[in-house]
């Protein structure tokens, strides 16, 4: 197999590996050494992986959230694809990323996400606010603040919602000051702002919770005592200021009538017409869920006690509602070559565990007919997915993705390997499910890119 050799020289031209020997490469897959690969297409490339960039700029500053898409990524995709576009859609957009680059462009978008946090802080994310009405807003929540510093008997007058194992997860302390924020927040009157002001506190939940920083799933951490007394007033103070700067730069450089909207509509179901008719999307932007929710990417578990005190309904339903969420009772096969065979030899490793995985790649089959539907001719879909590793096989995603939309009636352009060095995703992962074994979580991502014919 002819490939070039993976370094990176400091102010040299990036380096591309190009796979282009089927007969070498299959051996290698054999062996377990390589995944399927699209070969001449697929290509790794440095200048992807934007190693010293700033991924906090704008209103991307505003939420952590698991697996972010970087902005730079979202950027180089709308400018190599996005020249002519009109309408973006992000039919997974978690946190916004892809919406507030869309906006940044000029490029009206519509994004859809079934976490109810994720939707909360991508229409924050692109949703002006008249500064000197915000900062009024924020003396006043300064105001607030200071009056319950100085008289603290007021505030065990209030109580926080009703929230499962509530002690388990917060100290006295931090329940009744965020118990506290939120009675101001549920006061807000301006939908916006009081928008504005529950993605800073959505993070501020987290934050003075019990929970292991750094991780995605519900782990507490082991000494209770180093955050008995954490400043939540302060957390949500900060919160407030960084977001209110991010907001300033995103309008400072978004053009006037551009439109964003968020939706909660499911794309494995179906994509309602009057929001997206068929063939109204220029180019989708996507990193779409890894089909490994319960042991890798714990969407649903990251925000579930920001969803509880927020007040929406099934906030510990949202992994079960992603795709691969509800388990199939049998086998399927699929028209994609590259999956069946990989179903082929899971099965025969274990039975159950290969149903996780044909429950995951029915519900994205089903999606991205759904999504395939809305794209102009011409138009692009363009998929930022990882590879993940399943008893010790890796799936390719990247490949997998490539073989169901060209089902859809889309051509592959080109499949970019890039390094994950600011992306937020756990080390290691626990694909058995078993206690004590790990492995580590995948270091790459796959830039896909077809367009429509």
């Amino acid at each position: 197999m002819k490939t070039n050799k993976l370094k990176n020289p400091k102010n040299q031209e990036p380096k591309i590996l190009h796979i282009n020997d089927k007969k070498a490469t299959k051996k290698l897959i054999k062996e377990g050494s390589l995944a399927y690969s699209t070969f001449s297409k697929k290509r790794i490339d440095y200048s992807w992986d934007f190693n010293k960039a700033n991924t906090k700029e704008f209103t991307h500053c505003f939420h952590s959230y698991p697996a972010m898409m970087i902005p730079q990524v979202a950027r180089r995709i709308l400018e190599n694809y996005g020249g002519k576009a009109r309408l973006l859609f992000d039919p997974f957009c978690g946190s916004g990323t892809s919406l507030v680059e869309a906006s940044l462009r000029g490029i009206n978008s519509v994004g859809t996400d079934i976490n109810p946090l994720a939707r909360l802080i991508a229409k924050s994310k692109t949703t002006k606010i008249d500064i000197q009405i915000l900062d009024l807003f924020l003396h006043d929540f300064a105001d607030y603040v200071f009056k319950l510093n100085f008289h603290p008997e007021n505030a065990h007058s209030f109580k926080p919602p009703n929230i499962k194992n509530i002690d388990y997860w917060f100290s006295k302390n931090s329940q009744i000051k965020l118990a506290l924020i939120l009675n101001y927040i549920e006061n807000i009157n301006d939908e916006k702002i009081k928008n504005f002001f529950k993605v800073a506190f959505s993070e501020t939940v987290r934050e003075s919770s019990l929970i292991k920083p750094g991780e995605f799933k519900l782990v507490r951490i082991k000494n209770i005592e180093e955050r008995k007394d954490i400043d939540v007033f302060g957390l949500m103070t900060s919160k407030l200021s960084r977001n209110r700067l991010g907001l300033i730069e995103f309008q400072k450089d978004c053009p006037e009538n551009v439109e964003s909207s968020v939706y909660d509509f499911n794309s494995v179901v179906n994509i309602p017409s009057n929001i997206l008719p068929n063939q109204s999307v220029d180019i989708v932007l996507t990193s779409p869920p890894y089909g490994d929710s319960r042991t890798t990417v714990a969407y649903g578990q990251f925000s579930r006690l920001a969803n509880e005190w927020l007040g929406y309904e099934d906030a510990n339903q949202v992994d079960k509602k992603l795709m691969g969420g509800i388990k199939k009772k049998k086998q399927s096969t699929f028209k994609s070559v590259v999956l069946n065979d990989l179903i082929d030899t899971l099965a025969s490793k274990d039975k159950d565990r290969v149903l996780d995985v044909i429950s995951f790649y029915l519900d994205f089959q089903a999606s991205i007919k759904n999504i395939s539907a809305v794209v102009k001719r011409k138009g692009f879909a363009c998929f930022v997915v990882g590879n993940r590793t399943v008893k010790g096989i890796t799936i390719p995603n990247d490949e997998i993705t490539v073989e169901f939309l060209e089902e859809n009636g889309f051509t592959h352009i080109e499949t970019i390997i890039r390094n994950i060095p600011n992306k937020r995703m756990p080390l290691r992962n626990s694909p058995s499910n078993i206690v004590g074994e790990t492995s580590t979580t995948m270091r790459n991502e796959y830039i896909v890119t077809c367009q429509k014919q």
